[in-house]
């Protein structure tokens, strides 16, 4: 088993299916999870998913029906979510050298500032999996509406061997 597997298997942590849209949600996603160009891998931006793919609850603004700890929690998600995809592309998540760069997207309730404490759930699990040389990366947290609801997403940009 490759390292980052070993690692997510001894934390208890399982990596989802791929998004499974809701019934509801009649639109096509016309792009890649993941796009490779050269040494670079480009992640969309992801959403936080339960195991078998399913949009993970709970859901809404993060400051409101969504309390910070949740936030973290579902930003975690997110990681897990794009380390799926990773390992999809890539075949092997230890390809990864370097996490560059991070974009959280936190839905927030009005007057709520604390978005780097929300992504901090993903940067937290990110280095803890890869460690500080290929872990730590450059980010920013912003706040706004995000769609169907879900409190975090993330896109990312990782280099690759």
């Amino acid at each position: 088993m490759a390292r980052i597997e070993a690692k997510l298997a001894a934390m208890g942590l399982v990596l989802p299916q791929p998004l499974q849209m809701p019934a509801s949600v009649r639109m096509s996603l016309p792009f890649a999870w993941v796009r490779v160009s050269g040494k670079r891998a480009f992640v969309s931006g992801h959403v936080p998913l339960c195991p078998d793919g399913t949009i993970a609850q709970p859901l809404g603004r993060v400051g409101a029906e969504v309390s910070p700890d949740e936030g973290y929690s579902a930003a975690r998600l997110v990681a897990l979510a794009q380390l799926a995809s990773l390992q999809r592309a890539l075949g092997d998540l230890d390809r990864i050298t370097a996490w560059l760069r991070v974009f959280a997207m936190i839905n927030v309730a009005p007057g709520f500032d604390q978005t780097p404490r929300i992504a901090n759930g993903f940067s937290d699990l990110i280095v803890e999996l890869f460690g500080t040389d290929v872990g730590t990366h450059a980010r920013s947290a912003v706040g706004m509406v995000l769609p169907l609801g879900v409190p975090v997403e993330c896109e990312a940009e990782v280099e690759i061997d």
